[in-house]
């Protein structure tokens, strides 16, 4: 494709060069040799008031002599005889022409141009003052005629090839312009259907390859969202097995001994761990995502997730009395992480808030950009955080790290925490302007930890055995916090 527009453009543009270059260099040719004519004509013209006085040898050769081609000797002055008895034909300088040719400029009285060799001649009919004609004849060479035609010529030849190769210059940027984004698009597509998952492609390029990219990763979007429902589906549908199994494993129990009820007890047990693997296996596996593309186009837009689950909380805070308060989500901000990623940690945050602070307590959730990176603030007004380093460790918000976090699993911001170190990013706890917790979350744009001054006390990697990088989370849409 990028060569075809290449040669298409290539071609037009030599098509136009031609159509205006071919003209104009005729026309130029043209003048060039209009310009000689008239300079020979008008130098034809200073020997008039001469021969209408006289027609004295002497005399004309002095007024020839003064003109230019008269000097180079190419003028020529052809004076007939006269019916006077003493007149005499009087021939000034070279004869180019034929004497038929004078003959017929002098009987005809117009001025004519006649080829000659190594140029052309023109004759100039001229009135005598005794009667008569006489003719002017100036010489002009070939190389005279075509002055200046050459580097002219050369010019437009230069001009011509200076448009062709820069058209194809734009066109071969345009050609990669339009080529590159529906190669990564056609290469996306082929991963995506190799089932690497996490393909995405940056939107960008010219607007349909841009709306096809934002097609393309709403696509995938929904494909790995369809596969976690699968996933769940087969989860749940498997539990139900679990309440007729318990009676059947009852009722084998009281078959009593023998060969048969051994085995009836046995492919129950058997029946039970299937079961039991299914279940496992749905709940913790999750569509492969091998060769996960991080670059724009990659994850979720932060905005529309944060809209979306600020909807399902919000409910909730109307029935709580809790004022709710939203801002920077009015503009797409694409950040690299999963989309069920970002709704389980933001799930977390605001579960904590409803866990540990009393109804009617005010929160806000706050989006900013900063150019390499997005932060996220959740802040309410409770009571804080008495302990952040012990409540972003795992498992520590249920020792006391954080206020009223009875019953608590301690795991809530340690999902925030890899979530934000999956980007490069990080987590901040620190004190909020509503007087209560404020939990800061860093994700990078670029997979660059940001280096930033700030409130609040962050936390990286803080154990072995934990990697933030590339951390596998799991969360239903409308169920409780893992906290």
């Amino acid at each position: 494709m990028r060569w075809a527009l290449v040669k298409v453009c290539l071609a037009v543009t030599v098509m136009v060069v031609v159509a205006f270059a071919v003209p104009l260099g005729l026309v130029v040719k043209e003048m060039a040799r209009d310009r000689a004519f008239s300079d020979a004509e008008r130098q034809a013209a200073t020997i008039g008031p001469t021969l209408s006085i006289t027609t004295d040898r002497a005399e004309l050769e002095k007024a020839v002599l003064t003109t230019e081609p008269g000097a180079a000797g190419r003028m020529a002055v052809h004076v007939p005889a006269t019916a006077e008895a003493d007149s005499v034909a009087v021939e000034i300088g070279s004869r180019r022409a034929t004497r038929k040719d004078l003959e017929t400029v002098r009987e005809s009285g117009r001025a004519s141009i006649t080829e000659v060799t190594g140029g052309s001649a023109l004759l100039q009919p001229t009135a005598l003052g005794s009667g008569g004609a006489a003719v002017v004849e100036v010489f002009v060479p070939e190389d005279e005629v075509s002055n200046g035609v050459a580097t002219a010529w050369l010019m437009l030849a230069g001009v011509g090839i200076a448009l062709i190769v820069g058209s194809v210059a734009v066109a071969d940027r345009l050609g990669v312009r339009m080529v590159e984004p529906a190669r990564r698009l056609a290469g996306a597509a082929q991963d995506l259907g190799e089932g690497r998952l996490g393909t995405r492609v940056p939107e960008d390029g010219p607007t349909e390859l841009r709306s096809a990219a934002v097609a393309f990763n709403s696509m995938a979007d929904q494909v790995v969202q369809l596969l976690a429902n699968e996933r769940e589906l087969a989860a749940d549908l498997s539990h139900r097995l679990r309440t007729p199994l318990t009676v059947l494993r009852l009722n084998a129990a009281s078959l009593g001994e023998g060969p048969a009820a051994e085995q009836t007890r046995a492919a129950v047990q058997q029946l039970e761990r299937e079961v039991d693997t299914i279940i496992r296996t749905a709940r913790e596996q999750r569509p492969q995502t091998q060769g996960q593309n991080t670059g724009p186009g990659a994850g979720c837009d932060v905005s529309e997730v944060i809209r979306e689950r600020m909807d399902f909380w919000s409910a909730l805070a109307e029935d709580e009395g809790r004022e709710v308060r939203l801002a920077g989500v009015d503009r797409t901000v694409r950040i690299p992480v999963a989309r069920p990623e970002l709704a389980a940690a933001l799930d977390a945050l605001l579960g904590n808030v409803f866990r540990h602070t009393a109804e009617g307590t005010a929160f806000a959730v706050d989006v900013h950009h900063s150019g390499d990176a997005v932060i996220v603030l959740v802040s309410d007004a409770g009571g804080g955080i008495a302990d952040p380093k012990a409540a972003l460790a795992r498992g520590g918000s249920g020792r006391g790290g954080m206020k009223g976090a009875v019953g608590s699993t301690g795991l809530g911001l340690d999902i925030v925490r890899r979530v934000a170190e999956s980007t490069g990013g990080d987590v901040r706890i620190g004190r909020s302007v509503l007087g209560g917790t404020e939990v800061r979350i860093w994700i990078g744009l670029d997979g660059q930890r940001p280096q930033r001054r700030g409130r609040g006390h962050r936390v990286g990697r803080q154990r072995r055995g934990v990697s933030g990088r590339g951390a596998k989370l799991r969360f239903r849409s409308g169920a409780g916090p893992n906290l």
